[in-house]
């Protein structure tokens, strides 16, 4: 019982006074009928899942976890909490009543399986998977045996990891008197270095050295939000015990360049793992927060106009976490940028959600407000600290996407 969500065992959910505003703002209820809702997924199903558990319903599955519904709830229920833990203590070896383990399981376990995906793919065969997984017969191939939609852009695996790319590095890092810690996180390791890259030059025009933690694992994101508790819990207790003694090896602040990765490590360990997340909680601030203290002390690199109209699109967790102001100043403190803030709604990829056939539809509907509004703003680049985010806008979209980091560092005098 200890790594049950104390959202749903301490009786939170009965703070719901049934308003439905939850329902209004879901993306995923405006986008697909066969959705209840959030208030009947979350504190009304709860209610009856206490009573039996065997009353789950499929249809949890349809939620996105963008936390949407928790930001405009009048009564602070934590529903996507609620949903996510029902999610992990009836899923794991397979929805419902589903016997055997499906193919549709097994691409669950893949989509999920990020360090297991990356370290066989990145660097030896980047090149050879990412041309195979964009060719049309392997696509249909893949929807038709494992449910992956063949609508769906692959996002391309770097040659060199991050983190081989680090080692290189470390040796430079450590020679700085300030330090941080990194948290890089998976698409950050194996998708875009790049990304990482340019957080440590930024810190390093700063001053401040880069330190890694090698034995890093997955936040659990994906885990999560596919049912698969014990890898997830495992992940997360490495994780825990990881900075733990890095931490005493090296005291300081750990930074995130993921919005998603940030809110599991900071609130979910927590809420949804129930476990003890406090190397975290007291340490961790996502990088636009702790740039803009860093600026407001005095210690800002110079920084050149770069002339551009941005569109920035609000990542859902961000949101969630009341970050957003941080990233914006952080975008102001840049020289000749016209910056759009478009209207803050949902892109619909929500991770793997998106990358599922039977939510291929559903995804696209939820990000076409998004889609459009970028079309139609002029913007030569569109902004977003959430890198699913970003797979999801360029692949909709006519748009080139950066990281705010990555801009930062193109700013660099």
């Amino acid at each position: 019982m200890a790594a049950l969500s104390k959202s749903s065992l301490d009786g939170s959910f009965e703070k719901c006074i049934k308003c439905t505003v939850c329902t209004v703002y879901c993306p995923v209820a405006k986008a697909n009928p066969n959705y209840p809702g959030p208030k009947q997924s979350g504190p009304d199903g709860e209610r009856v899942r206490r009573k039996d558990p065997a009353l789950f319903d499929d249809y949890l599955k349809l939620c996105t976890n963008c936390k949407r519904c928790e930001i405009a709830c009048p009564s602070g229920v934590n529903i996507g909490d609620i949903i996510a833990q029902a999610k992990l203590t009836n899923t794991e070896g397979g929805w419902k009543n589903s016997g055997a383990i499906s193919p549709k399981r097994v691409r669950d376990y893949i989509l999920s399986s990020t360090d297991l995906m990356g370290g066989m793919v990145a660097n030896p065969l980047a090149k050879i998977v990412n041309k195979v997984v964009a060719l049309k017969p392997i696509k249909v191939v893949m929807e038709k045996t494992i449910g992956v939609s063949a609508q769906r852009t692959f996002p391309k695996y770097a040659e060199q990891s991050f983190v081989s790319w680090y080692k290189k590095q470390e040796a430079t890092q450590n020679q700085f008197e300030r330090q941080v810690h990194y948290f890089h996180g998976c698409s950050v390791n194996y998708n875009m270095p790049e990304l990482g890259h340019a957080l440590v030059e930024v810190l390093n025009k700063m001053n401040i050295g880069v330190q890694i933690a090698k034995k890093a694992k997955c936040c659990g994101v994906p885990l999560v939000a596919n049912g698969f508790k014990d890898k997830a819990m495992k992940n997360a207790t490495a994780n825990i015990e990881v900075y733990k003694d890095e931490l005493e090896r090296q005291p300081g602040t750990i930074i995130a360049t993921s919005s998603s990765c940030s809110y599991m490590l900071s609130d979910e360990y927590d809420h949804v793992l129930g476990l003890d997340n406090e190397p975290f909680k007291k340490n961790l601030q996502f990088f636009s927060r702790y740039l803009i203290n860093e600026f407001d002390a005095g210690n800002m690199p110079k920084l050149k106009p770069l002339n551009l109209t941005l569109a920035y699109h609000t990542p859902c967790h961000l949101e969630r976490s009341g970050g957003v102001i941080y990233t914006l100043e952080l975008l102001s403190r840049i020289p000749g940028i016209n910056l759009i803030r478009l209207d803050p709604n949902c892109c619909g990829i929500a991770g793997t959600y998106g990358f599922k056939e039977e939510n291929y539809e559903t995804s696209q509907k939820i990000g076409s407000p998004v889609f459009k509004q970028i079309e139609e703003s002029g913007c030569d680049y569109v902004i977003t600290d959430c890198e699913t985010c970003r797979w999801q806008v360029e692949m909709s979209t006519t748009k080139e996407v950066l990281h705010p980091i990555e801009l930062l560092a193109r700013a660099l005098a």
